[in-house]
C-alpha cells in the first residue's frame, strides 16, 4: 500500500493542476513561448517592464504562476574588411582578439538566455533573466576562454502595477534604461543607436500609460552602470553609492482610424556614457556627467508596414575624443551622436510561417570631419521567417563603413597599448559579410 502513496499523489496533483492556461500540469507552472520571446528577444523592443505589464493586463500572466522561458540563438556568418583586422560590426566585439585577417568566418552559438516571471497577485510581479552571451561579453580573450563564458543575471526586477485598475506602473532592480527607440527593424542585428546610447542600470522606474500617451522616469544609480548611464559619485570616482543619474522619456500615439497609428516622442539622459576624459576606457571615472537627448517616431500600417526613425546626441562634446599628442592634436573633441532610420515589411500576416523583409541604416558620429574616429555606419537588409511567434530563422546582409571602438577610440598615452600620436580607430575601414542563424524560444 505505502508503494502506491508517491503515484497516487503525482498523479492526484497532476490532475488537480489542470487548466487552461497552464501547459506542464502543474498548477503554478508554465510554459509559453509567446510571452518569453516577447521578454527575450534582443533587438525588436527592448521596453520589457512595459510589456511586462502589458502583459499582465491581457490576462497572459495569471495570478501566482510562474513562467519560465528560454531563447538560444545560434548563427554563422561571413565577414571581409579592407583592411587587416579592422572589422566594425557590432554584433561581436571589434578587436583584433576576436577577428584577425581580412577575412572571417565562424559557426557558433551566440546567446543563450533563461527567464523566470513570477506574478505574486494582480499588483506584484517579479522578472529575472540570465544570459549566456560570449560573443558580446566584456570578458578578457578569445570567445572560448572562461571570462567570456561566465553566465550572468542579465535582469532582474520587481514591477508594481494592475494596467487594469491604474495607469500607474513601477519597477526597481536591474533593467534597461527607458531611453530612446532602442528597437531594431532588423532580425537580428541591433542598431548602431542602441550600441550608442542603450543602457542597463539598477535603479526604479514609474511610468504613466493612458490616453494614448506614455511617459517614464528611472532613477539610476551612479557610477559607470555596465559601461553606460555614467555620473561620477564623490570624488570623482565610479563607486555606484549614490542615485544621481536619471533617464526620462515620454511618447504619443495617434491612431488614425483603424488602419494606421503615429508613434512620436523624446527622452533624456542626465549622465551618459560619453563623459571620460583623454585616454578614454569603459567603466573609468568622470570628472561630470554629459547628458544627452533623443527624438524618435514610428509609422504602423495595417499592423504590415513599419517606418521608424530617431536621433540622439550628447549636451557636451566629448573630452576624450581630443587626443593631445600629435600628429591627432589638430582634431578637436566632439559630440556624439547616432541616427537610425528603417523599414520592416511582413509578407504576409496569417499562416504557418510569418515572412518579413527589412532594411536599416544607422550610425554612430564621435569626431569632426575627416578624423580617424568621426564615424561607424551600418547597413542591414534582411528577411526572417517566425514559426508559432517564437521561432525565428533569419538572413541578414550588412555592411560597416568606418573602425571606432570606444575603448582608446581617440589613442592612448604613455605607450600602452599605442605609441601617442597613434590611435586605432580607422574612419576608411569597410567591412561586409552575410548572417545566417536562429532563435528559438520556449
Amino acid at each position: 500500500m505505502k508503494k502506491l502513496v508517491l503515484p497516487l499523489v503525482l498523479i492526484s496533483a497532476y490532475a488537480f493542476g489542470q487548466d487552461n492556461n497552464t501547459n506542464t500540469g502543474v498548477s503554478f507552472l508554465e510554459i509559453n513561448s509567446d510571452f518569453s520571446y516577447k521578454m527575450l528577444e534582443p533587438n525588436e523592443d527592448l521596453r520589457k517592464v512595459r510589456i511586462l505589464m502589458e502583459e499582465r493586463k491581457k490576462g497572459v500572466l495569471n495570478d501566482r504562476k510562474l513562467i519560465i522561458g528560454g531563447a538560444l540563438i545560434a548563427l554563422a556568418d561571413y565577414q571581409v574588411s579592407n583592411i587587416d583586422s579592422k572589422f566594425g560590426y557590432l554584433m561581436r566585439h571589434p578587436t583584433a582578439t576576436n577577428q584577425i585577417g581580412k577575412e572571417v568566418s565562424e559557426a557558433v552559438l551566440h546567446s543563450f538566455q533563461t527567464s523566470f516571471t513570477y506574478s505574486a497577485n494582480n499588483w506584484i510581479a517579479a522578472h529575472a533573466e540570465l544570459l549566456y552571451n560570449p560573443q558580446q561579453s566584456f570578458g578578457s580573450g578569445v570567445i572560448t576562454d572562461l571570462q567570456r563564458n561566465l553566465i550572468q543575471l542579465r535582469k532582474a526586477y520587481v514591477a508594481f502595477g494592475d494596467l487594469n485598475k491604474f495607469p500607474v506602473y513601477g519597477a526597481l532592480g536591474k533593467m534597461d534604461a527607458p531611453f530612446g527607440q532602442m528597437g531594431s527593424v532588423s532580425p537580428f542585428t541591433n542598431s548602431t543607436m542602441w550600441h550608442t546610447f542603450g543602457g542597463l542600470g539598477y535603479g526604479a522606474q514609474v511610468s504613466f500609460q493612458k490616453w494614448g500617451l506614455h511617459a517614464t522616469v528611472m532613477a539610476v544609480q551612479g557610477g559607470a552602470q555596465f559601461r553606460a548611464l555614467n555620473t561620477p559619485v564623490g570624488d570623482s570616482t565610479s563607486v555606484p553609492s549614490k542615485i544621481n543619474n536619471f533617464t526620462a522619456d515620454v511618447n504619443y500615439t495617434i491612431h488614425m482610424g483603424n488602419e494606421m497609428r503615429l508613434v512620436a516622442g523624446g527622452s533624456y539622459v542626465h549622465g551618459s556614457a560619453y563623459c571620460h576624459t583623454f585616454p578614454v576606457f569603459h567603466f573609468n571615472p568622470c570628472p561630470s556627467e554629459n547628458p544627452a537627448s533623443t527624438f524618435y517616431g514610428r509609422f504602423i500600417i495595417q499592423d504590415r508596414l513599419l517606418l521608424q526613425g530617431s536621433y540622439g546626441i550628447t549636451a557636451e562634446v566629448w573630452q576624450g575624443t581630443h587626443n593631445p599628442a600629435p600628429p591627432l592634436d589638430v582634431f578637436e573633441a566632439h559630440k556624439v551622436s547616432s541616427m537610425d532610420v528603417g523599414a520592416k515589411y511582413f509578407l504576409n500576416k496569417t499562416g504557418k510561417v510569418i515572412y518579413a523583409a527589412s532594411a536599416e541604416f544607422s550610425n554612430f558620429r564621435a569626431g569632426p570631419d575627416g578624423s580617424p574616429w568621426e564615424r561607424q555606419n551600418q547597413i542591414v537588409v534582411g528577411f526572417q521567417g517566425k514559426m508559432q511567434n517564437a521561432t525565428k530563422l533569419f538572413l541578414e546582409l550588412f555592411r560597416t563603413e568606418g573602425f571606432a571602438p570606444l575603448n582608446w577610440i581617440s589613442g592612448s598615452s604613455d605607450f600602452a597599448p599605442f605609441p601617442p600620436g597613434v590611435t586605432h580607430s580607422e574612419r576608411d575601414a569597410f567591412s561586409h559579410g552575410i548572417v545566417l542563424g536562429a532563435q528559438v524560444t520556449f
